[in-house]
């Protein structure tokens, strides 16, 4: 049997403090190189799902697990540890470094992923070849991220998830602040390359016309359980 890319069992997390926020979801899984859009506007638990999906925050109960690794199973550092090796996270707002060059910025995960880091190969060659794949120029290495385009800074964001062929690809929002003609040049790119690496990818957004692009599409609401706690 092939293990899942990602695999939740009735997973719950309550945060802390008086109004806390509390979430449960009784299954959920991904299976290998599977691209699976779930659709969900703001408030619905998308910010909290996706913590415990990359291990950001512990779940109350339940499992979630990674490429077969139960996250519950493992130390604060630990889970930093896993992410950084086995999940590539597209960021809504990029968090690119902008100072720093485009070289740097997609070369930092593998700062601390050394299993990612030789699967990426000769480092610098792969993530020349990802900045091509995904169209931008050729000179575009050594430039400072802050630099660039929203555009090009998200393609930079992709390349530096990419780099190194991690297992999952997470990705919130990434196609929010593009127009129709750029976000379906974006996708494409994207599931090339996520095909490439033979990698699953799971993205959330609140656009419904993404759907048809997708192996599989579930609205949040219908996965997850929220409520919050009066104050």
């Amino acid at each position: 049997m092939t293990t899942p890319a990602l695999a939740l069992d009735d997973v719950a997390f309550t945060w802390p403090g008086q109004g806390g926020f509390s979430l449960t979801c009784p299954a959920f899984v991904v299976a290998p190189s599977e691209r699976v859009l779930l659709l969900g506007a703001s408030g619905s638990g998308k910010s909290t799902l996706l913590s415990l999906i990359c291990g950001i925050v512990p779940a109350t109960r339940g499992r979630v697990l990674v490429g077969g690794t139960d996250l519950g199973t493992l130390g604060t550092g630990g889970r930093d540890r896993f992410r950084v090796e086995q999940i590539g996270v597209i960021f809504q707002q990029f968090n690119l470094l902008p100072y720093a060059t485009v070289i740097d910025n997609i070369l930092l995960p593998l700062r601390f992923a050394p299993k990612r880091r030789t699967r990426a190969g000769v480092a610098v060659t792969e993530a020349a070849r990802l900045c091509t794949a995904l169209g931008l120029p050729g000179d575009v290495l050594h430039i400072q991220a802050g630099r660039l385009s929203v555009g090009q800074q998200q393609r930079v964001a992709v390349a530096r998830a990419l780099i190194g062929a991690p297992p999952l690809i997470v990705a919130d929002e990434p196609t929010s602040a593009l127009d129709a003609a750029t976000q379906d040049s974006f996708l494409r790119l994207l599931f090339d390359r996520t095909t490439e690496a033979q990698s699953s990818l799971l993205m959330v957004s609140h656009d419904e016309r993404l759907a048809p692009r997708f192996d599989r599409v579930l609205h949040l609401a219908d996965l997850v359980n929220t409520e919050r706690s009066a104050a």
